[in-house]
């Protein structure tokens, strides 16, 4: 009996012992967690020579140089034999067989595209892409290429090809597709050009810039953007050049001012681009991008195509360009807030009316106009709250003073007009400094500082030597006075400043080089200013003391009278 009744427990205890194992083998299972007995075998493997990661990365870029890259060159390849084979001239055939042949080969490729756009999607995409290239090249075997042509009237032949280029941008917007788009719209160029008259040139391009602006805004296409703004003013300054793709001189030849306008015209044009995006979509790396190069191509070209032909009138050409560009950048303020657009357009603008100013006047007239225009250019940047704006404004300010000393040849009574320039334009930044919120005095100081050691540089040169002291001292004078006027301290720092400069001229410039008689006059005149400027300041620090000193006086009494 007891024999019997320790197996029955020891069964129980091995059948408990088995359920408890398969409970923690399925806790483990569900907690994947490896037992001890799979570490210790993965203990003794080694690990592998090159990792999974990088495995899989090798995989990928395998398989799509096979599948994807390959398609692409072949179909390339493939394209570049098929056009050289049209453009083979074939002397004892019927001069249409092989844009025939062409139009056959692009019904076989549409019908390949057509069978594998399922099993072989990729390679349908870029074999239907060569077709429509095939196409257009088959109908410009027509005209061109052979000894003889099979249609020989020029003006049918650019028609044809202009109904090809419609079909082929038709059909890759309808596909959606940036690479169709970008093939379709160099192929209008193209056409274009090849239409030869002034024009259908400017009238297709004109067109395409159009069509660019809208698939710009339409699928956001930045970069088929640029590549539009770029190929469509390229092609129009190849036909400034005698249009040389068709075999023609390289010559700038003078069109009718029509042609060079064209050029804002485009400009006007492609900042739609960006001009009729929303207020929240309208800044970003993008839209400086798009700014930047519709501005470099547009007026670029158009800078250098009307200096070299258009001398003539390049001072009414490109004060129209300034007007057009002051009001796009006025747009860009008043519509989306795009602070880079505006600065972009506003600049060239500027630079415009600059270029304009010294078409229309002789040297060294010109500087004082273009001084003056500083004065301008911050009042806009006041306008538009931007601060880029005055920043590039001082740069262009210092750039044309210093031209105007090395190109000058000598002081004249223009180089006083910098400093009363830089004068106003700091008060202009004093006056709206809330309304551009400027943080700092930076640009302000800038400005004083530049008078500053104008006004005596320019004085200098145009005073005679013996009055050089008296004249440094009424700019002094005038320093304190406008400090009195404005309440601003940094003129009565510019006062004293060039009182030391002054000084230091009488001294040591004075002594030597002037005649006894104006010398003395010198040090008598400063030495009574010197000693004025000394009094209005003892009297400035009394005025200042006696109230503090009342004050302390009375808060004494109010003590006594406490106690």
């Amino acid at each position: 009996m007891n024999l019997s009744h320790d197996s029955e427990d020891s069964r129980n205890l091995n059948a408990y012992l088995k359920n408890i194992e398969s409970r923690i083998s399925r806790i483990e299972e569900a907690l994947n967690i490896k037992t001890t007995s799979d570490s210790s075998e993965e203990e003794f493997k080694l690990p592998p020579l090159i990792p999974r990661d990088i495995i899989n990365q090798t995989d990928l870029l395998e398989d799509s140089i096979g599948q994807f890259w390959f398609a692409k060159i072949g179909i390339v390849i493939l394209a570049i034999g098929i056009v050289l084979l049209l453009t083979f001239p074939y002397h004892n055939l019927p001069p249409a067989i092989p844009s025939i042949a062409g139009y056959a080969l692009v019904g076989v490729l549409f019908f390949i595209a057509k069978k594998w756009s399922v099993t072989y999607q990729y390679l349908s995409h870029y074999i239907f892409g060569g077709a429509l290239l095939l196409f257009y090249f088959s109908t410009l075997r027509l005209h061109y290429f052979g000894e003889v042509q099979a249609i020989s009237n020029k003006s049918a032949e650019v028609i044809l090809l202009v109904i090809v280029s419609v079909i082929f941008l038709y059909v890759s917007y309808k596909r959606q597709s940036v690479y169709l788009n970008s093939f379709g719209i160099t192929l209008g160029v193209a056409t274009a050009l090849i239409s030869g008259t002034s024009y259908s040139v400017v009238g297709i391009l004109f067109l395409l810039s159009i069509l660019t602006v809208f698939l710009k805004i339409k699928y956001e296409w930045n970069a088929f953007f640029v590549y539009g703004v770029i190929l469509i003013n390229f092609a129009l300054f190849l036909w400034f050049l005698g249009n040389p793709l068709l075999g023609n001189k390289v010559e700038l030849t003078r069109m009718p001012e029509f042609n060079i306008l064209a050029f804002l015209l485009f400009g006007v044009v492609f900042s739609l681009g960006n001009l009729l995006k929303k207020k929240e979509n309208a800044v970003g790396d993008g839209v400086i991008i798009n700014a930047l190069t519709n501005c470099f191509w547009s007026y670029g070209i158009f800078l250098f195509i009307s200096i070299i032909k258009y001398k003539d009138i390049l001072g009414v050409l490109h004060l129209f360009a300034s007007i057009i560009f002051l009001v796009l950048s006025y747009l860009y303020w008043s519509k989306n807030g795009s602070k880079y657009s505006t600065f972009f357009y506003s600049i060239l603008g500027y630079t415009a009316l600059s270029v304009a100013i010294i078409a229309q006047f002789s040297k060294p007239d010109f500087f004082v106009w273009l001084s003056w225009q500083s004065v301008i250019v911050v009042s806009t940047a006041v306008l538009y709250r931007n601060k880029i704006i005055i920043v590039a404004n001082f740069v262009m300010y210092l750039l044309i003073f210093f031209s105007y000393l090395i190109l000058a040849g000598e002081f004249g009574i223009i180089s006083l007009s910098f400093g009363f320039v830089a004068l106003l334009s700091a008060r202009i930044l004093n006056w709206q400094k809330n309304r551009l919120d400027l943080k700092t005095d930076s640009m302000r100081v800038a400005y004083l500082g530049v008078a500053f050691f104008i006004f005596p540089y320019a004085l200098y040169h145009i005073i005679p030597k013996e009055f050089v002291s008296l004249s440094w001292t009424v700019v002094a004078i005038i320093y304190y006075i406008l400090s009195v006027i404005l309440k601003n301290k940094k003129y009565r720092w510019m006062a004293l400043l060039t009182f030391f400069l002054t000084v230091i001229y009488v001294l040591f410039v004075g002594t030597t080089n002037l005649d006894p008689s104006y010398r003395i006059v010198s040090f008598f005149f400063l030495g009574i200013v010197l000693v004025a400027i000394s009094i209005y300041y003892v009297k400035i620090k009394s005025k200042n003391t006696k109230p503090e000193a009342e004050n302390n006086s009375s808060s004494k009494t109010t003590l006594n009278n406490n106690s």
